[in-house]
């Protein structure tokens, strides 16, 4: 125990001072730009170092829609045109669409900058988007959440018909919640509503304050027996409700279970930030012999700038926080410029290199990144 705290305290220590105050608003443009224009360049999904099931067929597959999304944030902070232009193309060449499941949310993310276009001078473009959702909401799913395996093996379940894991928090229900407030139709909005509340009360774990990634975690244990909370998994869900809380009316009653839920995720967070700026892969695991991770250690700064933006979470408490995790995310830029220490594609805590890359990673940069720029206009 002794040997724990001597090493916490040695890693807090090492922390920079200059990692306690906001970066330079033009440094963090810069690094936003050139991420996303690696990205660009990589568009090919061959540098990935996961197996082919992993990479993304194009745009609209969760892992690549994560990065076209954020990169929506970047392109309305930029001075350039081409990240919009980008966007643009990539929107015409796929026409407009999500993916092909009626009903999974992985499909559904990429409809979230297909609505951005839509507001950006191109209202046709959005639909495709309602026509699928709107094909969604006359024949709901009424699986039951609970994951079981289509076979021992397979990481995918029937209940995905519905949002049976928690990283679908930030691919359908944002998406559902822009779409009616671009439209005024409010049926998008009800039933994201019942479906989010659905899934928080099945994979909440109200002692903790944290998702279990989907039922089969229920009972499982980490390495030193300890509940097993995938950091990305939480990730998803505290991303997707900044995401999901600007679309709400700030009269509407509903606002408030959000806003709560938020407050509630931010402030347990908050607590499990290792000292040297990154969350642990898994969140309860040993913080000292933990790997360094950046796709959750992005989508936790992400939130957090943005609650500290909006008013939602004290930035005295929650500034130091963002502050050493921005710190820690440019530390894993590669010299190639690739964010690097990107868990790849899984479903709970995994090994994790310096070179790991993936789309998903840019993008969480991107968001936590637009979150930041935003906090340096109130400074």
């Amino acid at each position: 125990m002794l040997r724990m705290f001597a090493a916490l305290a040695a890693m807090l220590l090492a922390v920079p001072a200059q990692a306690q105050q906001l970066p330079p608003r033009d440094k963090v443009l810069a690094s936003m730009e050139r991420l996303a224009d690696w990205q660009l360049a990589h568009l090919d999904p061959s540098y990935i170092s996961g197996p082919a099931w992993s990479r993304p067929r194009d745009a609209r597959d969760w892992q690549a829609a994560t990065f076209w999304v954020a990169l929506t944030g970047l392109a309305d902070r930029s001075k350039s045109s081409r990240f919009i232009d980008a966007i643009r193309a990539t929107g015409t060449a796929l026409g407009w669409t999500m993916g092909e499941r009626l009903h999974h949310a992985d499909d559904h993310l990429i409809g979230s900058a297909w609505i951005w276009a839509a507001q950006r001078g191109t209202p046709e473009v959005l639909a495709p988007t309602r026509a699928q959702f709107d094909r969604m909401l006359a024949a709901p799913s009424t699986v039951g959440l609970e994951f079981i395996p289509r076979t021992p093996d397979a990481g995918d379940s029937a209940c995905t018909d519905r949002w049976c894991w928690c990283d679908a928090l930030f691919m359908a229900p944002p998406t559902l919640w822009q779409l009616s407030k671009a439209t005024g139709d409010p049926r998008y909005a009800d039933f994201a509503d019942r479906e989010f509340r659905a899934t928080t009360a099945y994979l909440l774990d109200l002692s903790e304050n944290l998702y279990f990634r989907d039922s089969r975690f229920f009972s499982r244990k980490g390495t030193h027996g300890e509940k097993l909370f995938w950091s990305r998994g939480n990730g998803w869900v505290f991303s997707g409700l900044a995401r999901i809380i600007p679309s709400i009316a700030r009269d509407d009653p509903r606002r408030a279970y959000y806003v709560g839920l938020f407050r509630r995720l931010a402030a347990r967070l908050v607590k499990l930030q290792r000292p040297n700026g990154y969350w642990p892969p898994s969140l309860l695991g040993d913080p000292v012999t933990a790997a360094d991770e950046t796709s959750g250690t992005a989508f936790f700064v992400h939130g957090m700038a943005w609650g500290i933006h909006q008013g939602i979470l004290d930035r005295g408490t929650y500034l130091p926080a963002v502050t050493r995790g921005w710190a820690a995310l440019n530390s894993a830029i590669q010299p190639d410029g690739r964010l690097g220490w990107v868990q790849q594609v899984s479903d709970r805590p995994d090994a994790v290199a310096a070179n790991d890359s993936q789309f998903y990673g840019t993008g969480a940069y991107l968001l936590a990144g637009a979150a930041i720029l935003d906090l340096e206009t109130v400074r």
